[in-house]
């Protein structure tokens, strides 16, 4: 067991006053067998009315509108969790329905459907000429296929961060042979459908103890990655920007459909606020490290 503190900090300005309309925050971890939310607290700036629920996915929204006019929207989300991983285990399957292509009961494809159907568009091709040299024997193991996709994606494609922008559309991706958290991710739940996979994007933190001399990516802001449903296993974790499988690194907040969904904050605002600036900042750190948040 781990207890982490999580700091995640979104702050937008704007060269004149503008009046905010209702917003959607996803910032509280979802809690599950692996994560538990121990302490959540949310400071809002300018003040409103909050209110939280659950979407259809499961996850916690908080639905706030600002009050009056501000130059500044400032969302500060403080966190204490519990983290209790489990390794991913490498079970011996005997159904040989499970290996590669992958095979749903039928009342699992009935709820898994809406995560199967590939929702990017690939008109020239390229995702598609990408996902057919990914592909190896039939009779390998789904687990290791997905294993080495996501080592694949992460030993082959560039990282560059982007705090701003929609996730790239996959074969894009595939073509400039870069991109961010969020496009790998996205590139990895589109190529999965393509192959009958239920898979989803997920958002949520990174913990990096040592983010600043090591080679994990995405560490500093909010981060992207990958579920993919397995007989037996149920929905399984990959990471394709730093190749981590059900790792206890990973902390989720939001399952999604697509990317857009999985906004931390959206909303709009009313009026001419001019040039607007965006500022993004977590922090994952150890609880005992912060007295403050004990």
């Amino acid at each position: 067991m781990a207890r982490l503190s999580i700091r995640h900090e979104t702050l937008y300005t704007y060269e004149r006053p503008v009046r905010f309309a209702p917003h959607r925050l996803l910032v509280r971890p979802r809690d599950s067998h692996a994560t538990r939310v121990l302490d959540a607290h949310l400071t809002l700036s300018p003040p409103g009315q909050t209110r939280w629920l659950y979407d259809a996915l499961g996850n916690s929204v908080c639905c706030f509108t600002p009050g009056g006019e501000s130059r500044a929207l400032s969302i500060v989300s403080e966190l204490v969790i519990e983290r209790f991983p489990a390794s991913l285990t490498r079970r011996d399957v005997a159904d040989p329905q499970t290996v590669t292509p992958i095979y749903y009961s039928p009342a699992d494809r009935a709820v898994l459907a809406p995560f199967i159907d590939p929702v990017s568009e690939d008109r020239e091709g390229r995702l598609l000429a990408w996902l057919r040299d990914q592909v190896g024997s039939p009779r390998e193991p789904a687990l290791e296929f997905l294993l080495r996709m996501n080592r694949t994606i992460r030993a082959s494609f560039d990282y560059s961060a982007r705090d701003q922008g929609a996730a790239q559309e996959p074969g894009h991706t595939v073509t400039v042979g870069s991109g961010t958290c969020r496009d790998f991710a996205w590139l990895m739940v589109e190529a999965l459908r393509r192959l009958g996979y239920a898979a989803r994007f997920v958002t949520g933190y990174l913990y990096s103890p040592k983010a600043a001399a090591s080679a994990v990516r995405g560490a500093g802001a909010t981060h992207a990655w990958c579920e993919v449903f397995l007989p037996e296993l149920g929905w399984t974790e990959f990471d394709p920007t730093n190749a981590l499988a059900e790792s206890p690194a990973l902390i989720p907040v939001a399952v999604t459909r697509t990317p857009t969904e999985a906004a931390p904050v959206s909303g709009a605002i009313y009026g001419d606020g001019g040039k607007a600036e965006l500022r993004v900042h977590v922090d994952v750190r150890p609880a005992e490290s912060i007295p403050a948040a004990a």
